[in-house]
């Protein structure tokens, strides 16, 4: 699962070049993984925190690179503040950087007219543009509250010479029966698949294919044939017992010419 995840990780795009709205994305490094054997992340923790992992081995395989500080948290007394994801030095340019890393994965909607708002998560609970301003508002400023200096003194670290980025990757999808419409500034290749309402999911369009849930862990992964396929009516129960506590599935499709297709099923 690691590797696979690596490879997934580094395979998907950087969301956006360069500056958007203000903040700058991190250009990450290529990479040799032909030799890499990544260690074993631990299962129990969420996507997002695998992901830094991931993150974190890779950076430390370039010689580019030297991580000085990695998932530091900000208190202020007994209350959490927020939470440095990465310190990390730029050994060639001698420079530090302060790098968000997010792993997304977006529904496009094209019934919003900015391409900044078109993007929500499978259900409905966050947004890019929300993701985007809490980087710039939030997670940035820490870097510069009193309380983390004081930290990034104990590093001999000073807040002035750091410049925060964001490594921001994600996996978009577009609205299935609405394939046509193009949009930016993000990147086309940043297109994984589809999102279908579960409604219009219940057609004979889709009865001959097969399916493959998979666990989040596995979301950053492009589908294979080693995983367990199974038919329309077979993954029903499942895939109803998922939407019926309003949770929106990725599935695998394996089409009958034997191509793989990743999509989300909504539920709202």
């Amino acid at each position: 699962m690691e590797l696979q995840q690596t490879i997934g990780f580094i395979e998907t795009p950087a969301l956006w070049d360069s500056e958007l709205l203000g903040v700058t994305q991190f250009n990450f490094p290529q990479i040799d993984i032909s030799n890499f054997t990544p260690k074993l992340i631990p299962k129990n923790l969420r996507l997002g925190h695998q992901i830094e992992y991931v993150f974190h081995q890779l950076i430390t395989q370039d010689k580019g690179y030297k991580i000085l500080l990695f998932n530091i948290p900000i208190r202020d007394e007994k209350r959490t503040l927020g939470e440095l994801d990465f310190i990390i030095k730029d050994t060639k340019k001698n420079i530090y950087l302060h790098i968000e890393l997010t792993y997304k994965f977006y529904l496009i909607d094209f019934s919003n007219t900015n391409p900044i708002h078109q993007l929500i998560g499978p259900n409905k609970k966050d947004s890019f543009h929300e993701k985007l301003t809490k980087i710039k508002e939030k997670q940035f400023k820490l870097l510069h509250s009193v309380n983390c200096i004081n930290i990034l003194k104990k590093n001999k670290l000073e807040e002035k010479l750091i410049n925060s980025q964001t490594c921001f990757k994600a996996q978009l999808y577009l609205p299935y029966f609405n394939k046509g419409k193009t949009f930016k500034p993000f990147k086309k290749e940043s297109i994984y698949g589809y999102w279908i309402p579960y409604e219009k999911f219940q057609s004979d369009t889709f009865f001959a294919h097969k399916y493959y849930i998979p666990t989040k862990h596995e979301w950053v992964i492009n589908p294979h044939a080693k995983a367990l396929f199974r038919t329309y009516s077979e993954i029903q129960p499942e895939l109803y017992k998922i939407i019926s506590s309003k949770r929106s599935p990725m599935l695998w499709v394996k089409s009958t010419n034997n191509t793989y297709m990743k999509v989300f099923i909504i539920w709202w």
